[in-house]
Formats: C-alpha cells, sequence, structure tokens
C-alpha cells in the first residue's frame, strides 16, 4: 500500500462527501422560501439511509464477485472481507477506503434526482422510493460498469461516474418530473429561486468537491489525477462562461444562476471523461456542455414536463454528452490505460460509448417509472394541494427556514 495514495482518497473520500451539503444548499436556495428545509433534508437524509443501505448490502451487490455480468454476489454482506487490507479494486489503499469512497458517490447519486420532484413529493413516500431506487437501479448500474457487469467488459470509459451517477439521475428525474407531475400554479406562476446567494455557495462547494469526485476516481495521487484535477477546473469554468453568453445572446442579459448552472453543466459532462481526455478536450467538452445544456433546459417549457430545478437539462444531457464525447476525445496518449477515440481513428469505441450511455438511460427511466407508480400506487407520492401551498417545510416537518 501507499500512504501517500491513502492520505489522498482519504482527503477525495471527504470532498465528494462535502458535495451533498453542497448539493443541499445549491437546490435549496433555488426552491421558493417555504420549501428550502424540504428540499435540503431530502439532500442530507440520502447520507444516512445510503450510507444503511452501502453497508448492508449496497457494496456487495456493486462490487461483488460478478454473477453473469448483471449484479454482484453477497461476498461484502455487512462488509465482510471489507477490511484495512488492500482489496480486489485497488492494490494500493485499503479496501474499505475504497468502499467508503464508492459511497459517497452512491449518496449524492439519489439526492440528485430530488431536484426534478422538488416542493411536492412527500417525504415518507420519498424515502421509500430512494430506497428502492439504490437498490433496483443504482447497485445494478453500477455494477454494470465499474464492478465487473456488461457495459464495463465491452470496454465502455467512465471515469468518475458521467453514466453511474448523472445519466442515472437524470433519466430517473424525468421518470419522476412526468409520475409525480408539476407543481400547483405551474406555467401560470413565476417561480423564482428565493436566495441566490445560497445556491452560488452551494454551487461553489460542489464545484471544490467535485476535484475529489474526479481526480479521486484515480484511486492514487498520481499523474492521472493531474489530468483529471486539470481537466475539471477547464470544463467548469468554460461551460460556466458559455452558458451565459448563450443566455445573454438569447435573453440578454447574463445571470448568475445561468454561471453557477453551466459550472455544474461542466462538470457533469467532463465527469466520465476526465482522466481520458487531454486539456484541450475539456475546453471543448466545457463549451459544448455549456451550450447544449442551457439549450436543453429551454426545451423543457416547450416539452411541458416540470423538472423544478433542472436535473434532466444539466445532469441527464450532460451526463449523456459527456459519455458520448468520451468515445470521440479520448487518447492513449493521455492515459494509456484507457483507450483511443474516435478522433483516434478508433470508431468502436465511439460506438460503445453510445451504446453504454443509451442502455443506461433506458434502464434508468423504465425502471425509474416502475418504482414510481409503485410507490404513489401504494403509499401516494404527493402532498395534498394545501399542503403543497402551506409549504412542505410546515407541512412535512413542522419547521420554517426563516423566522423575519
Amino acid at each position: 500500500m501507499n500512504q501517500a495514495d491513502i492520505a489522498f482518497m482519504l482527503i477525495s473520500s471527504a470532498l465528494v462527501m462535502f458535495m451533498t451539503p453542497g448539493l443541499a444548499l445549491f437546490y435549496g436556495g433555488l426552491v421558493r422560501s417555504k420549501n428550502v428545509l424540504s428540499i435540503m433534508m431530502q439532500c442530507f437524509i440520502c447520507l444516512g439511509l445510503v450510507s444503511l443501505i452501502w453497508f448492508l448490502y449496497g457494496y456487495s451487490l456493486a462490487f461483488g464477485n460478478d454473477i453473469g455480468k448483471i449484479i454482484g454476489d453477497f461476498s461484502y454482506l455487512f462488509f465482510k472481507n471489507v477490511n484495512l487490507d488492500p482489496g480486489p479494486p485497488a492494490d494500493n489503499i485499503p479496501h474499505l477506503l475504497f468502499a467508503t469512497f464508492q459511497l459517497m458517490f452512491a449518496i449524492i447519486t439519489p439526492a440528485l434526482i430530488t431536484g426534478a420532484f422538488a416542493e411536492r413529493m412527500r417525504f415518507s413516500s420519498f424515502l421509500i422510493f430512494i430506497f428502492l431506487w439504490v437498490t433496483f437501479v443504482y447497485l445494478p448500474l453500477c455494477h454494470w460498469v465499474w464492478g465487473g457487469g456488461w457495459i464495463g467488459s465491452m470496454g465502455a470509459l467512465d471515469f468518475a461516474g458521467g453514466t453511474v451517477i448523472h445519466i442515472a439521475s437524470g433519466a430517473s428525474a424525468l421518470a419522476a418530473a412526468l409520475v409525480v407531475g408539476a407543481r400547483k400554479g405551474y406555467r401560470q406562476a413565476a417561480f423564482h429561486p428565493h436566495n441566490l446567494p445560497i445556491s452560488i455557495l452551494g454551487a461553489a462547494i460542489l464545484w471544490f468537491g467535485w476535484f475529489g469526485f474526479n481526480a479521486g476516481s484515480a484511486l492514487a495521487a498520481d499523474r492521472i489525477a493531474v489530468l483529471a484535477f486539470a481537466n475539471t477546473q477547464l470544463a467548469a469554468g468554460l461551460a460556466a462562461f458559455a452558458w451565459i453568453v448563450a443566455e445573454w445572446i438569447h435573453q440578454g442579459k447574463p445571470t448568475t444562476l445561468g454561471a453557477i448552472s453551466g459550472a455544474v453543466a461542466g462538470l457533469v459532462a467532463i465527469t466520465p471523461a476526465a482522466g481520458f481526455v487531454p486539456p484541450w478536450a475539456s475546453i471543448i467538452i466545457g463549451i459544448l456542455a455549456g451550450v447544449i445544456c442551457y439549450l436543453a433546459v429551454l426545451l423543457k417549457v416547450r416539452l411541458g414536463y416540470d423538472d423544478s430545478l433542472d436535473v434532466v437539462g444539466i445532469h441527464g444531457v450532460g451526463g449523456f454528452l459527456g459519455a458520448v464525447l468520451t468515445g470521440v476525445f479520448c487518447f492513449t496518449s493521455a492515459n494509456p490505460g484507457g483507450a483511443d477515440g474516435l478522433l483516434a481513428g478508433n470508431v468502436q469505441q465511439f460506438i460503445v460509448q453510445v451504446i453504454g450511455a443509451g442502455a443506461s438511460v433506458i434502464y434508468c427511466f423504465v425502471l425509474s417509472f416502475i418504482l414510481l407508480k409503485l410507490v404513489d400506487v401504494i403509499f401516494g407520492l404527493r402532498v395534498s394541494p394545501e399542503e403543497e401551498v402551506q409549504g412542505l417545510d410546515l407541512s412535512d416537518h413542522g419547521e420554517k427556514a426563516y423566522n423575519l
């Protein structure tokens, strides 16, 4: 084992954990003041619920010995055999550290979905849905891509979770927006963010944590971690700039909401490519993410679904875009452990990326749709119209964010 790698991965794990409270702040500022505690609670409680699932059986199903390229076995139930010795995933750090690092990814992924049904889902039903979603959507997909399953085995590249985290959350968010339905008064009244400074702080924490997210996925303090770190910064910065230029041209003014949305879009898009592409490619990926995700958010209005905080347009579209562009811009000269992509003459890698991303979209959307319908039939997903008008802070939690 390498002591420097252990220290690096401990810090990276903490950074990724910090992203979930950052997401709570980011989302919290974007909703109305009567629902800020509700959305922050939905994000924050994932730190508890998903940690329990991961310890009991989640890590085992995601990273246990492969069964038919579909799911892991039960060899790591209750963290059995997950100890302080190096494990199969990485021989330079303790197995327990790798499992903990991956836990932080499992925590933030369902938290991302909450932005799609913000301000209208019952908290008890939310907990049931998240339990089912992590079990039947996240764990199999994680195994398919990173645990020895069929997507990873056919050669698809996903450095830090473009497919596992962002396509999964984005496709599931679309299903949630359709099943839960629009907020009361949607398209009849304007729903403005109640506290953009909080959202800016949250976006800054997300950006900061994303260095652990992407660079940490190298699993070592090495040259690939440096590459991922630099690419993360370049893509996020260029996407933020591209987004505000696009909205400046389209709407006449650049906004702070646009800048932070663009930064997150760039971070999402570079995630699968971070350790596989040269820095110049991250510039292109960032610019494309800023413009395309901005257009995707605009398209939401035309299509009529209420994705409250643009999870589909930013994480779904950005994650799919990043997965596909990884197949365009990856070079073994950047990472000998990766692959050459379309620009290097390898059409097959591009095709594999499209297949992996497309299959993930379909699986996550369909399974999430079914799970949401099931929860709705048995427990009911939405709060009552009266509770929605009152606000979920009071109706679900008996609290107010501000006593002014």
